[in-house]
């Protein structure tokens, strides 16, 4: 059986990291020399090509890419280990928390907040990514929980629950200025009005183009953004005014210095915990269900 040479493995994570073999060298103690043998020693078991010369630069090849893509996992897996282990150590619980990027990053604070203030305290380890990856790592138990904005199909691969953590209605922001000359006759005033959307795979766009075709209103789309943050930060430069989840809607009003334009309750925005468990049991889940149906959504 083949044995893969973690030693060299990690030289090789380190030089791409550092960005050059002396580099490389410095934060590994080792000579030039040393780092260089073990990177051939490296091709020469993988039987691949990790890098190519560019001028004096080192630029890796495709399965170079490849390499460099399963070493990250490994060593962050790696640190993951030993922070679980020192967390166990010190009687830490850990909460791991999937976002999808779809969630507006104020709301995710919001309910999270709760298990930060817990007793003893709770760790939270947070990770962003599109929810179908963030199911596969709640299937293998990756994840205690996910937060989506969207409840779990009934076709979904993933055997999970959905757990409703409220709904809120939708309120338009703008500037100053684009508030004075919008918020009369809301929302008949957004035709031809400039706005800031989400990208349509979002859920909301769609309640939101649905409901501007149910009231044969036709604003002017100006940009569209998978990152709410990102959008909200185009609506405080002025460039248009912008949808946002009720719930936070003093939040959004202090951080991005905007006002309310209007709001619809014909649109609602539902934001879900997901987790392996029909019935929650995770001690930081628990607080922040109670939180949400309590406080943010009451």
């Amino acid at each position: 059986m083949d044995w893969l040479n973690y030693h060299h493995l990690l030289y090789f994570w380190t030089v791409v990291k550092e960005g050059t073999v002396t580099r490389a060298a410095e934060v590994l103690s080792l000579t030039q020399p040393t780092v260089s043998e073990q990177l051939k020693s490296l091709e020469k078991g993988l039987g691949e090509t990790l890098f190519e010369r560019s001028g004096r630069r080192l630029v890796l090849t495709e399965k170079g890419r490849v390499v460099f893509k399963y070493a990250d996992e490994i060593f962050r897996l790696g640190a993951e280990l030993q922070d679980t282990l020192r967390g166990q150590a010190t009687g830490q619980e850990r909460l791991r928390v999937g976002m999808s990027d779809a969630i507006p990053k104020l709301i995710v604070h919001r309910l999270l907040e709760p298990a930060l203030r817990m007793d003893p305290p709770m760790r939270i380890i947070c990770r962003e990514d599109k929810t179908e990856r963030l199911l596969a790592e709640l299937s293998t138990s990756e994840l205690d929980m996910v937060l989506t904005d969207a409840p779990l199909a009934g076709q979904a691969r993933v055997r999970a629950y959905n757990h409703l953590l409220g709904e809120c209605s939708v309120t338009f922001f703008g500037t100053p200025e684009l508030a004075k000359r919008y918020e009369r006759r809301f929302p008949e005033s957004l035709e031809g009005a400039p706005v800031l959307l989400q990208t349509e795979n979002n859920h909301v766009r769609r309640s939101l183009d649905h409901w501007f075709d149910a009231i044969r209103i036709r604003p002017r789309i100006i940009a569209e953004f998978e990152d709410s943050a990102l959008l909200k930060q185009f609506g405080h430069h002025g460039e248009g005014l912008f949808p946002g989840p009720t719930a936070i809607e003093a939040q959004i009003i202090e951080q991005y210095g905007v006002r309310v334009v209007g709001r619809t309750d014909r649109i609602k925005e539902r934001y879900y915990a997901i987790t392996v468990e029909r019935k929650i049991k995770h001690p930081a889940v628990r607080v922040i269900s109670e939180y949400a149906h309590e406080n943010l959504f009451a």
